[in-house]
């Protein structure tokens, strides 16, 4: 009889660290868009400045991995096809949202294997968010 190991943690909310580290990750995330040229078209499409954003991330990230439902007790479901909508989301947009989270994961030291996970499921949520094909 094979008994599987129970995982070290319950979610990944739990695993990356709690609060704390999603609130590092979504600061760093942030402020690498607001640094590095190499996002300047994820940077243009967030307007003046990126602190209502960087709320309703953490907000948004704190519950998609298993946390507090900080986002949904405040504004519901998240609809984040309907409420990306209103910006331009193409190839390009995509994948400097990819570089910088990843980025951003990796400079804050979100473990190697959590990692891997965390990049499969947001190339797979920001693919089904673009609403423009070209670059």
């Amino acid at each position: 009889m094979n008994i599987e190991e129970k995982p070290a943690f319950d979610t990944p909310f739990e695993w990356i660290g709690g609060e704390t580290k999603v609130q590092e990750l979504v600061t760093r995330f942030y402020d690498l868009m607001e640094l590095d040229p190499a996002y300047a078209e994820l940077r243009s499409v967030h307007g003046a400045t990126l602190d209502d954003a960087r709320q309703k991330l953490f907000w948004f990230l704190s519950g998609w991995l298993g946390g507090p439902q900080h986002y949904t007790e405040r504004f519901g479901h998240p609809r984040l096809k309907q409420r990306h909508m209103p910006f331009k989301v193409n190839l390009q947009g995509r994948d400097q949202w990819l570089a910088c989270m990843s980025q951003a994961m990796l400079e804050t030291g979100v473990p190697e294997a959590l990692q891997a996970k965390l990049k499969q499921s947001f190339f797979q949520t920001a693919d089904w968010m673009r609403n423009q094909a070209e670059a």
